[in-house]
């Protein structure tokens, strides 16, 4: 089962049901893709969810992820700190390596710097390649 850390922007767009990448979460609630989120990542997720949509709706996709089964919670031991240009994204990174993912699914520019990064080892790829791989 593929294991991934997904951008909370790229997480906004597999949740439409009309959105080209919602088979992303399909598969996720088939089970078939596990998905890692450490805390700090699920109250972005709430946070910025309740602001683009609203609190109901965030605290309905907070409460889905919470009860899978192949949601992988994980306690980041490391702070590796790679994206210096938005430190904030610095979370997902740490959650990625920690967690084992396969792949941290993100569009945002500043995860390029880890194309060039050997150790840890990290492979980002965006929202429209992920699609492809599932």
């Amino acid at each position: 089962m593929r294991r991934i850390v997904i951008d909370t922007n790229c997480l906004l767009a597999i949740l439409p049901s009309k959105s080209p990448y919602h088979s992303v979460w399909t598969e996720f609630l088939a089970n078939n893709l596990e998905i890692c989120v450490s805390n700090e990542i699920l109250s972005e997720y709430e946070e910025i969810l309740s602001e683009k949509t609203s609190p109901t709706f965030a605290d309905s996709v907070i409460h889905t992820l919470l009860n899978r089964k192949n949601l992988v919670k994980v306690s980041p031991v490391w702070r590796f700190n790679l994206i210096s240009q938005d430190p904030d994204d610095n979370k997902f990174v740490d959650c990625a390596v920690c967690g084992q993912a396969e792949y941290l699914v993100s569009n945002d520019k500043h995860f390029n710097i880890l194309h060039d990064v050997s150790f840890p080892p990290i492979t980002v790829v965006t929202i429209q390649e992920f699609v492809k791989k599932i």
